[in-house]
């Protein structure tokens, strides 16, 4: 095996760890790492960079698999990014050109059509990082979360046509038959349930976003990524995509790997670039107060737009392939390529931060922020009550359904469900469900959820356990409160995390699974069964 593999695994391992100990996300400990094999003049490889690109390539149909298409059309979302893109590239030109005035090393070199480029160049977020931030914040379906997701993919769009422009090169008139590709859907849907739950399901993942996605796409003028992340919106609705992304996750996340070790690699930088890349993370404070106040007048709370411009609140690797552009065709000199790498990597880090302590930052302004909040709230992003309520079943997935139904059965309309998606909450009010919206991950949604008295039991059942425990923690700190709490787990350590959280009943899907089973089948199958010594009351 090729020793420089082997090497590049060691660095990225210890340096992900050492930073995971942090409390920083690992992805920074793999930027690290890249920049120091640079240092050490180690350069990428065209087998890192393959890999880099299959992560970025999984990534995209990932999110298309869990991306409601109706996001996009939301003013929030593409006149938010229509404006911030305008507003952005508006603040970063006079920003460069004051500062080019002033003489700065490597700005001075710079002509109008330079500034303007960098100016765009700056005004994208990472898709990428931004998406990891929150898949490892459990909040990728928050509303903020899911605002954020839909304005970066309105950038990818952004990006292709200035790609598609700036190349020079027209897509094929075969492009326009893409239009049809949602005729195939059928297809794919029964495909998908054909392949099963194992290997199948996973190369399937693979056919889908590397051949239909992105080689289709690239062969007819188009950019890839773009075709990998359609080609996972077509799946988006069909019950088994969710356990298509789960299946694709650990690659995906190894994959990505390489990607962020590519950057760090991608040039050794001077004290002049690293200076000019400093002055470029400054202005990323203009970037995100242009998101905060834009998202703001559509209604948001501060939170909201607070956390979804953290989550945006770095540059993009897209700043990278337009430097590239940029220097292949000499509108550039190579210094820019370097810098931009660089401050593309100081974002990251400076993004990882700002999420990492959002929560407090959030607590310590929240005062100040909610100068800017509309006194009319978007639809989602009102406060949540319970009214009579005295059963609160939180996340109304498979599982909270299933729970919702067996206690209305017994309790009638006491029994109240919270989801955080607004369309399943409609969904479930047609089927004559007592359902109301409302983002357990949101700690505004416990400050202004309005418990009663009448409140005797809340149930967890969210399916991920960061949000439970997060849920648990947050009822924990309320003070006087009779209720009792229950919640779902995966696995041991959860359950022993949720107790000591006060959870007072902590259901063990995996162990419970068995118990419940056999008293399910007893129920039928007693008389069948003989008599037995050994024979247990269930």
């Amino acid at each position: 095996m090729d020793s420089t593999i082997l090497l590049f695994i060691g660095v990225a391992f210890s340096f992900g760890m050492l930073i995971n100990l942090t409390g920083l996300p690992p992805m920074v400990g793999f930027l690290l790492a890249g920049f120091s094999l640079n240092f050490f003049g180690f350069e990428s490889t065209d087998a890192l960079i393959t890999f880099a690109d299959l992560g970025v390539t999984l990534l995209l149909f990932s999110i298309g698999l869990k991306l409601n298409i109706r996001t996009l059309f939301k003013s929030e979302v593409w006149a938010g990014t229509t404006i911030h893109l305008v507003s952005s590239i508006v603040f970063y030109t006079l920003l460069l050109f004051a500062i080019k005035q002033i003489g700065v090393s490597l700005f001075s070199e710079l002509d109008i059509a330079g500034i303007v480029l960098i100016a765009f160049a700056l005004s994208f977020s990472s898709t990428v990082f931004a998406v990891k931030i929150l898949e490892e914040k459990s909040e990728s379906n928050s509303l903020y979360g899911r605002i954020a997701i839909g304005i970066l993919i309105m950038q990818d769009i952004f990006a292709v046509l200035f790609l598609t422009i700036s190349v020079g090169k027209i897509p094929s008139l075969w492009a326009l038959g893409l239009l049809a590709l949602p005729l195939i859907r059928p297809i794919l849907y029964k495909l998908l349930d054909k392949a099963g739950h194992g290997e199948l399901l996973v190369l399937y993942g693979f056919f889908l976003a590397l051949v239909v996605g992105a080689g289709l796409f690239e062969s007819l003028g188009m950019k890839a990524d773009l075709g990998a992340l359609i080609a996972g919106m077509l799946l988006a609705g069909h019950p088994s995509a969710k356990e298509m992304a789960r299946s694709l996750f650990n690659l995906k996340e190894l994959f990505l790997v390489c990607f962020f070790l590519n950057i760090g690699l991608s040039g050794l930088p001077n004290v002049d670039h690293l200076m000019v890349a400093g002055i470029l993370s400054l202005l990323l404070a203009g970037k995100i107060i242009f998101y905060f106040l834009t998202l703001s007048k559509f209604k948001l709370r501060s939170r909201t737009s607070l956390f979804a411009a953290f989550s945006l609140a770095n540059y993009s690797e897209f700043g990278l392939i337009v430097a590239s552009l940029a220097t292949h065709k000499g509108w550039l000199s190579q210094d820019w390529l370097i810098i931009i790498a660089i401050a593309v990597s100081l974002s990251f880090i400076i993004s990882a931060l700002l999420n990492k302590y959002a929560d407090a930052l959030y607590m310590r302004y929240s005062l100040a922020l909610k100068r800017y909040q509309s006194t009319r709230l978007h639809q989602d992003d009102r406060p949540v009550r319970v009214g009579d309520a005295q059963i609160l079943v939180m996340g109304m997935g498979r599982i909270g359904v299933g729970a919702y139904d067996a206690l209305k059965d017994t309790y009638g309309e006491k029994v109240m469900g919270i989801d955080y998606n607004h369309h399943t909450t409609v969904q479930h009010r047609e089927a004559g469900r007592r359902v109301i919206t409302g983002d357990a991950l949101d700690s505004d949604f416990w400050s202004k959820l309005q418990l009663t008295d009448n409140v005797k039991l809340i149930l967890l059942a969210m399916p991920d356990h960061n949000g439970n425990r997060y849920a648990a923690e947050q009822l924990n700190k309320i003070d006087g409160h009779t209720f009792k709490v229950a919640a779902l787990a995966h696995y041991k350590t959860d359950e022993v995390e949720l107790n000591e959280l006060g959870v007072h009943l902590v259901f063990n899907m995996y162990e419970e699974a068995g118990a419940g089973f056999a008293r399910h089948v007893w129920s039928d199958l007693e008389n069948v069964l003989p008599d037995s010594p050994y024979k247990l009351d269930l």
